[in-house]
């Protein structure tokens, strides 16, 4: 039913006609979904935890259920390397993981509810950085978008020396290098000999997360104890020098040659010994007479082959020295 009313300026307008104008109006002022990606700026975890990367997105495709690709990378947009991807089929809310960086990256959310969410696992302070959701869509809305910005993954851990030394230096001097590690960047001192509790050092910065302070000159032999410090601990780690103090004018080149030769009349002295030892065990050898053997007679004892009551001769075989031939003497 259309009713009639006056207007403001006396003419007269249709209420039929004004409630489809306000429909219309109502219609066209609903904002049209666009591509759009919801990250944070920042998420913080310690090493050896884990930390879950959120990202959620809007697309312009309503109820899209088509094929589907969900990409994590890191270091860049774009053109980062990945360090996740997984494929969705058609109708299916299963994202299957086909890349996963060492098995420490897992999706949390679900695609198709526009969540592409991460959880990285076991973590260490080489995965600080910055982190780029994306997702693209196949079939027949073939799209695709990614953050810019992506979300900055900052890694915290205590400290850790990673490595202590004593090196040559020049005029036959020492000089003791510390490498640390921690988020935040730990400060480092020595202490030592000549020292106290704590002394100034040259201290630069590593890989980032790694620094390292070098003790230039160590004028005494004794215990050096580098310190690593941050808000979340401290680490110490020691290294000892005890320098030869050899003779007077002696050089390093005359103390080696001088061990050479020891070690070569050692081993001319055991050889030696063990060339005389076979020499005395072959004369030895040369020296000591043949075994007799026990002669095999040639006669049988024929008392016991003979029948009984019948006596043969016993017969005696002595052997003359120099002759072949037997002496037999026959008793009756």
């Amino acid at each position: 039913m259309t009713q009639s009313f006056p207007s403001g300026d006396g003419s007269l307008v249709k209420t039929g006609d004004a409630l489809a104008d306000l429909h219309n109006t109502e219609a066209h002022s609903v904002p049209e979904q666009r591509w759009s990606m919801q990250v944070p700026s920042e998420v913080s975890a310690e090493a050896g935890d884990a930390a879950m990367l959120p990202c959620t997105f809007t697309h312009p495709h309503r109820h899209y259920d088509g094929p589907l690709t969900a990409i994590w990378r890191a270091g860049e947009p774009y053109a980062g390397p990945q360090v996740f991807r997984c494929t969705a089929a058609r109708g299916s809310e299963l994202c299957q993981t086909a890349l996963s960086l060492q098995g420490r990256f897992r999706l949390l959310g679900n695609p198709r509810h526009n969540d592409l969410s991460l959880r990285v696992e076991r973590l260490a302070l080489a995965d600080s950085g910055r982190y780029f959701c994306r997702v693209e869509f196949a079939g027949d809305a073939h799209d695709r978008y990614e953050s810019r910005h992506g979300v900055r993954l900052r890694v915290t851990a205590a400290p850790r020396i990673v490595n202590i030394s004593v090196l040559p230096g020049p005029a036959h001097a020492f000089r003791a290098l510390c490498t640390a590690e921690g988020e935040p960047p730990p400060a480092l001192s020595w202490s030592g000999p000549a020292l106290g509790n704590s002394s100034a050092n040259e201290q630069s910065q590593g890989h980032g997360y790694q620094v390292t302070a070098e003790l230039p000159a160590l004028t005494r032999d004794g215990r050096y104890t580098c310190t690593a410090a941050n808000s979340l601990g401290r680490a110490e780690a020691s290294v000892y020098l005890f320098r030869f103090r050899g003779a007077p004018g002696a050089s390093t080149l005359a103390l080696l040659l001088s061990a050479l030769g020891l070690k070569a009349l050692l081993l001319l002295g055991v050889l030696g010994v063990r060339a005389t030892r076979q020499r005395l065990d072959h004369l030895v050898t040369q020296d000591t007479p043949p075994r007799s053997q026990a002669q095999e007679s040639n006669y049988e004892n024929l008392n016991q082959m003979s029948p009984p009551g019948h006596q043969l001769p016993r017969v005696y075989c002595e052997e003359l020295l120099g002759h072949h031939h037997p002496v037999v003497h026959r008793e009756k």
